[in-house]
């Protein structure tokens, strides 16, 4: 699946895609991709820190247009909207009070698609805990922008290798967990697993900007996959302007190169990530507009024919715990996980993604081979 044959159908010129970052800094690859930007953090700290590097590269993973060297993204025609909710890398977030404001601004002014790549952990979650205040308005901040209509990607984290402990917003019902796997389509070691991952895509070795500014460097973790992600939501939707949010994902849920065992599985999904199916291919079944295809008994409150009743037992994950994804008894679930209108793994040129990033990444010369993959602090860039 050739980056250049994408392209040739689908650049996802006429979607914009929030990403909800440490803001975004004007490197020659974005310069007119950024058509929106709005500061939620304040001032930043005394001693200043490391920028806005980390919403930088994921900018640049959706939109960048490979200018002076930089890197070339996967969906050069969408826009960017910079949603500043933090300072640095390490600490991206700011709050999780700062984020639901951030996510329903974007909702409010245009966006159709938002980049999440952090994740907060509660401390010591248990089964009988409650969500506190900030973290409720951030879930509120969720299910309201999947009701305006829009997608919301969000990185699982990196703590697969560690304490594997869940985050938000990517556990939220609703939201897209996104893992990272490796070149031969593996899970990566760091990439954290449970029923809150939805979708994977590439997450190692992926190029960015170094650190000292000099050249290209290796990176990796759930964020870059997450922007991946939603770059091939834009492609999806630029060639099909007219399909909702539910439709989107329904077809990158059919099409997705499928996992061996049972489907979903808690380490990758329904699958990796294959637009090309879909853009090249013609695969996929968008199915009921208003349905979700992971909340199947909840109709979308932004279609006019109301919601599904309420009455309604949560869909159960294959593990037996309801978290109000698809389970095995949900129409929509049993075929993406049968790949409907997608044979399986590696059928076709399109199987995997990551011949187009080799495409994307031949353009440029990679300076060193440094892997970031940032597992650092309760709340953090993933």
């Amino acid at each position: 699946m050739d980056a250049k044959g994408l392209w040739s159908v689908s650049t996802g010129e006429g979607v914009t895609v929030a990403v909800i970052d440490s803001g975004v800094d004007p490197v020659p690859e974005l310069r007119g991709r950024v058509s929106h930007e709005r500061n939620f953090a304040g001032d930043p700290p005394s001693g200043g820190g490391e920028g806005r590097s980390h919403g930088t590269e994921m900018a640049s993973l959706i939109a960048g247009v490979g200018g002076s060297g930089g890197v070339q993204g996967l969906a050069p025609g969408s826009r960017i909207m910079s949603l500043q909710t933090g300072h640095g890398e390490a600490t991206v977030g700011g709050s999780s009070e700062i984020w639901a404001q951030a996510i329903r601004y974007a909702a409010d002014h245009g966006a159709r698609i938002i980049n999440f790549s952090q994740t907060v952990r509660p401390f010591v979650p248990g089964p009988r805990d409650e969500l506190n205040g900030p973290l409720r308005q951030l879930k509120s901040a969720v299910a309201y922008a999947r009701e305006k209509g829009l997608l919301v990607f969000a990185g699982s984290g990196n703590d697969g290798d560690t304490s594997n402990a869940p985050g938000y917003p990517s556990t939220f019902p609703g939201a897209i967990g996104v893992g990272a796997v490796d070149r031969s389509g593996k899970v990566a070691k760091f990439s954290t697993y449970g029923p809150q991952v939805k979708l994977a895509a590439p997450g190692v070795d992926i190029p960015g900007r170094c650190k000292n500014g000099q050249g290209l460097c290796r990176q990796g973790g759930t964020s870059p996959a997450t922007a991946l992600a939603s770059a091939s939501a834009a492609l999806i939707w630029s060639k099909h302007p007219t399909w909702t949010n539910n439709q989107v994902l329904r077809v990158m849920m059919q099409t997705a190169s499928k996992p061996e065992g049972k489907v979903p599985s808690k380490y990758i999904g329904y699958g990796i990530i294959r637009p090309g199916q879909v853009l090249i291919d013609g695969k996929g079944d968008p199915g009921d507009p208003d349905v979700n295809p992971l909340l199947p008994h909840e109709k979308s409150r932004e279609s006019g024919k109301g919601q599904a009743e309420s009455t309604r037992q949560p869909a159960t994950t294959p593990s037996g715990s309801p978290d109000g994804a698809a389970g095995a008894d949900s129409e929509d679930a049993r075929r993406a996980a049968e790949g409907v209108a997608a044979r399986g793994r590696g059928d076709g040129d399109s199987s995997l993604l990551w011949p187009a990033l080799g495409v994307v990444a031949g353009a440029v010369t990679l300076g060193g081979a440094v892997l970031f993959a940032r597992r650092r602090h309760p709340q953090s860039s993933v």
